[in-house]
């Protein structure tokens, strides 16, 4: 009796080799030497044989770890190998052979039965005050409905088609290729188990028409760019019975003249004067839910950010409150000026003291000193 090659050896690993290596040095193999592409040579359906039983032994955790401490004597595999090893691995022979299942594992699938429709995407702009505060638009899309003919039965007048002489209803046809069992989808009703004699009119067999619909859907407030909205149900009608797919509406928010928005905290600028950024004022502060006053005191300089006016943001979606407006000042500077305001601001400016030198006395040093 010829001694059993040592598993590692056979799959072509080291001890040490990790389960995806495990599966795919099986894989390298088992296509190498699959009876389909080696037929009538005996050779190669030993190695086969020889290269699953190895992989059902070093693919289970615990046979691995017995036959790692007692070898061979460690399992019992019957002189052959476990199909139940197998029921992940019908992408290897499908993918080349064109076989559906092997050793039994996927016999359970049987015929092609209800497909869950395909989920949609629609992209839905609205202005700036929509998001903040919600709104109801009315949407039309096109979408695969069930037939109303044939109730998605695909036949005139909604009959039972008639059952796939060819596999009995089953969708698969089983035949024996060298030592296992095939099951192989029918090719006579593409594995519907069906054949559709007198198909509908409406649908031409297809059970299913293109429709356009109308939805009147609720944005919730506070609502960001990007955000989407899932309609359940709301995609396209599934074949041969199965559930519809959803809809899921992508949010594009308009940009704001005025504001800026950072999730739930809004941003703006609000000019002022020279007077005023040097005396100090209060000035109204426009905000999406009215108005609100702020204090600038005096010696403000452009870009200062005043104290956030609390609550005063965007709504937070599917929460309570909203978030802050936060609001900053710019000192404008006129571009046209009437004689009288020309003079006042002369007399100003002869006024002011240190006229001839810079505000920043120390920086005027460090930049002479850098420049010599």
């Amino acid at each position: 009796m010829t001694e059993k090659r040592d598993y590692y050896e056979v799959l072509g690993i080291g001890r040490e080799a990790s389960d995806a290596e495990i599966k795919s040095a099986y894989r390298r193999l088992a296509l190498q030497h699959h009876p389909d592409r080696n037929q009538g040579d005996p050779a190669a359906e030993e190695a086969f044989k020889e290269a699953s039983e190895a992989y059902s032994v070093l693919a289970d955790a615990q046979k691995r770890a017995q036959y790692d401490r007692l070898g061979h004597n460690g399992v019992n595999t019957g002189g052959g190998f476990d199909p139940a090893a197998f029921t992940d691995f019908s992408d290897i022979f499908g993918e080349f052979f064109g076989l559906g299942d092997l050793f039994g594992a996927g016999g359970r699938r049987g015929r092609r039965g209800a497909q869950r429709g395909t989920d949609l995407r629609y992209d839905l702009e609205i202005s700036f005050e929509q998001a903040l505060r919600g709104c109801e638009p009315e949407i039309k899309f096109q979408r695969l409905a069930t037939c109303q003919a044939c109730h998605g039965k695909r036949t005139r007048g909604g009959v039972p088609p008639t059952p796939c002489a060819t596999c009995g209803g089953r969708g698969q046809v089983r035949f024996q290729q060298g030592f296992f069992s095939v099951a192989r989808t029918c090719g006579a009703c593409a594995g519907a188990g069906v054949v559709i004699r007198d198909p509908c009119p409406l649908c031409q067999g297809q059970g299913r028409v293109q429709r356009e619909i109308q939805r009147t859907i609720a944005v919730p407030a506070g609502v960001e760019e990007g955000m989407q909205l899932r309609l359940s149900g709301e995609g396209e009608a599934g074949a041969s019975g199965g559930q519809p797919g959803d809809l899921y509406v992508l949010i594009h928010v308009r940009e704001h003249e005025f504001f800026q928005r950072k999730g739930t905290e809004l941003y703006c600028s609000i000019p002022i004067s020279f007077p005023q950024a040097a005396l100090g004022c209060d000035i109204q502060v426009p905000t999406p839910w009215g108005g609100e006053f702020a204090s600038v005191p005096a010696g403000t300089t452009s870009g200062t950010e005043l104290p956030p006016l609390r609550g005063k943001g965007a709504p937070r979606v599917n929460g309570r409150g909203r978030g802050d407006m936060h609001v900053f000042v710019h000192i404008e500077v006129p571009k046209k000026l009437t004689r009288e305001q020309k003079a006042l601001l002369q007399e100003l400016d002869r006024l002011m003291p240190n006229q001839n030198v810079p505000h920043d006395a120390g920086l005027f040093e460090k930049v002479r000193d850098l420049f010599g």
